[in-house]
């Protein structure tokens, strides 16, 4: 039995919905990563995939609710606990890992390195509109995690070729109207598919008493590839 496959099994027993193997070796981190000297020569990226509760989602309606805020946290801590654990194997077969946490902003809006980018790169799905990740198995309603490593594993070569094609329901359906209505690119950013501060100021400004007016969730609950 390779690496791979040990390494397989151990994630099927710690409750991870979905996960994938991509070599990120051919593409930028990014600034804030690159200034990380200990992620360096990490071209091995693991992507996992959470479910979050369709019960807890259909709550959202013109705003999110708290029991949403409360999930999204709780989902959080689980993926930070999970990589953790499958850093911890890794390392105890030789190999150097780096967390990303699931959910972090620096300078704002940018966090140290995209999970979606892993995750496409691993094959699990694609990128809409509202520039959430979108898993070809499991719908919208997700969290997404990652690990770098420099342990050699078996990585996918092919990406999905999902898209949103001609739905623009999240662009409708934005209070914030920050949602552009572009298809994803890979050459752009996610500029090209939503304006983040008029989607932050405006959850800040209209849902502060719901945990601090970081979250929403509108644009992910109305859209078509929401499963429950």
């Amino acid at each position: 039995m390779n690496l791979t496959e040990k390494l397989k099994n151990y994630i099927d027993t710690i409750n991870i919905s979905e996960y994938g193997f991509a070599d990120i070796s051919g593409i930028k981190t990014g600034e804030l990563l690159e200034n990380e000297p200990s992620a360096k020569n990490l071209h091995t990226g693991i992507s996992i995939v959470i479910k979050l509760s369709p019960a807890v989602l259909e709550g959202i309606s013109d705003k999110p609710t708290h029991s949403y805020f409360h999930h999204y946290r709780t989902v959080n801590a689980h993926i930070d606990a999970s990589l953790l654990k499958i850093g911890m194997f890794l390392d105890s077969h030789g190999y150097r890992y780096y967390p990303i946490p699931a959910s972090q902003s620096i300078n704002g809006f940018q966090g140290v390195f995209q999970h979606k980018t892993v995750a496409r790169l691993a094959g699990l799905g694609y990128i809409g509109k509202n520039a959430m990740f979108i898993s070809d198995k499991l719908g919208i309603g997700i969290r997404l995690g990652t690990l770098l490593t420099d342990a050699p594993l078996d990585t996918c070569n092919e990406i999905s070729g999902g898209s949103c094609g001609s739905c623009n329901i999240c662009t409708s359906v934005c209070p914030a109207m920050a949602i552009y209505g572009e298809n994803f690119n890979p050459q752009k950013p996610d500029a090209a598919l939503i304006d983040r501060k008029v989607c932050s100021d405006y959850m800040k400004d209209k849902f502060q008493n719901i945990g601090r007016g970081v979250v929403c969730g509108i644009c992910m609950r109305n859209c078509p590839k929401f499963k429950i």
